[in-house]
């Protein structure tokens, strides 16, 4: 019998692939929750249905989860004021769960971010032997949701990097440090990554499954990829000029007058890699390439996206 399954976010980076990897399984009918009515819709005639809530306002929550088998949960709010932050993820997603749970919801997937557990580094931990320090405002108010949803009996999903068609941050932000040194660095350090549709068929597989799971799961590809080859990729993109890329060190006193420039220069040159082969395992899923294959899989969106992108010092 087919579950029902509400998408949070649906209209956003991660929240679209999900709805398509959803819409693409006979188990599942998709409903897909926006924001305002005057949003934009990507599903539109698909079979998915459409409802308005708006995490921010509890009272247009209810009713929201009525006859629903699951919720997927990928709304969030990355970036602005801590007070709009914690409005949305802390606050928001608190409000949702008592929503799911007031309409017997039995499955409440959550898709977090890595980012709960700090600067690092991080080399091949389980989500078991670390303990969270979240380093941004952001990352504190996704924590926050983390513990409504883990409460609720739910499961969280904490991929790294998310890379694929849609983005918008990962590596349009590495392009524009890159511009702003004007070549590409030399780093050994390694970051766990996710193509955006690998992450949105495990939600998916997650809301379908029968078995309890694990409260917490890492949600990236079991091989990490190096800074360098992620800087390589998106030089090829770039066309910068064929010079012998920076060490770690030089590039940060090159831009020591610029913190969003510092800002990037610190995460990339520490390692950010997570046990995640479990979460695999466990949902019956496959990881696909390799981040250094799957990347190239999205040129399509990555190359005009990253020639067009500003540069921002």
């Amino acid at each position: 019998m087919p579950k029902n399954i509400l998408v949070t976010g649906a209209n956003g980076f991660i929240g679209r692939h999900v709805v398509h990897a959803a819409l693409t399984k006979p188990a599942a009918r998709v409903r897909l929750n926006q924001r305002s009515p005057r949003a934009a819709a990507p599903h539109s005639g698909s079979a998915a249905e459409t409802v308005h809530a708006d995490l921010t306002d509890p009272a247009s929550l209810t009713g929201l989860c009525r006859d629903t088998d699951a919720v997927i949960h990928c709304a969030s709010l990355v970036g602005g004021d801590h007070d709009s932050l914690r409005a949305v993820n802390d606050l928001g997603t608190r409000a949702l769960v008592d929503e799911a749970q007031r309409q017997g919801v039995r499955r409440i997937v959550y898709i977090s971010t890595a980012a709960v557990y700090g600067r690092g580094p991080f080399r091949g931990a389980g989500p078991a032997g670390l303990p969270q320090a979240p380093a941004s405002a952001a990352s504190r108010t996704r924590a926050a949701a983390e513990r409504h949803v883990l409460a609720a009996g739910g499961t969280v999903l904490r991929p790294h990097l998310v890379y694929g068609t849609g983005d918008r941050w990962v590596l349009p932000g590495l392009a524009q440090l890159l511009r702003h040194l004007g070549t590409g660095i030399d780093c050994p350090t390694l970051h766990s990554a996710v193509d955006v549709g690998a992450l949105a068929g495990l939600a998916v597989a997650a809301a379908l499954h029968e078995d309890p799971l694990p409260a917490v799961l890492h949600a990236n590809h079991p091989r990490p990829i190096s800074t360098s080859a992620l800087v390589r990729l998106v030089q090829g993109h770039l066309g910068l000029p064929r010079r012998a890329p920076l060490s770690l060190r030089r590039a940060t006193e090159l831009a020591r007058n610029s913190p969003r420039a510092l800002h990037h220069l610190a995460m990339l040159g520490t390692d950010h890699w997570f046990d995640s082969d479990p979460v695999w395992r466990a949902l019956g899923c496959s990881p696909g390439p390799a981040p250094a294959d799957g990347l190239v899989r999205h040129t399509g969106w990555y190359g005009p996206l990253l020639r067009t992108a500003p540069h921002r010092p």
